[in-house]
């Protein structure tokens, strides 16, 4: 029952959860790129291409000139058109995933230069080591007299 406990307590840290959000929004992310590329962006390049249909783009290994469609359509062959489908939905991708760390850098620098400095308040007794005000010219803790020059 231990190690049900554990995993329990493992599963339910925010890391955990926000990673399988992440891996979930990712994954209909890439549904809609690839939806992008297949449906939008390669039928007009096919068409400007000559009716060209990129996933029927390939390079087969046999003669199949002596085949039937069918016999043809099996030979072995290297899809290089898949290849070039699959290469637009990455770069599409990557391109995204740059925009979004780009406005995330953003946002830290303007959340970096908003932060207002810190104004110090305190100094340490040079005798006693306690906090003591700024301004003090004697330690509320040992009772030291400071000097003059070490205040200001």
């Amino acid at each position: 029952m231990k190690i049900v406990k554990e995993f329990k307590e493992f599963a339910m840290k925010g890391n955990v959860i926000d990673l399988a959000v992440g891996v979930i929004i990712g994954g209909a992310f890439g549904k809609i790129v690839t939806s992008l590329v297949n449906d939008i962006i390669m039928p007009p390049i096919g068409r400007i291409l000559g009716e060209v249909d990129f996933k029927d783009l390939k390079l087969t290994l046999v003669d199949t000139s002596n085949m039937t469609p069918v016999d043809a359509a099996a030979a072995p062959a290297i899809a290089y058109g898949q290849f070039i489908n699959v290469m637009l939905d990455f770069l599409i991708v990557a391109f995204c995933i740059f925009l979004l760390i780009k406005v995330i850098n953003v946002l830290r620098r303007n959340e970096k230069k908003e932060a207002p400095p810190v104004e110090v308040t305190e100094k340490d007794c040079p005798y006693c080591l306690s906090k003591i005000p700024l301004k003090a010219t004697r330690c509320k803790h040992c009772t030291s007299q400071l000097e003059a020059a070490a205040h200001g």
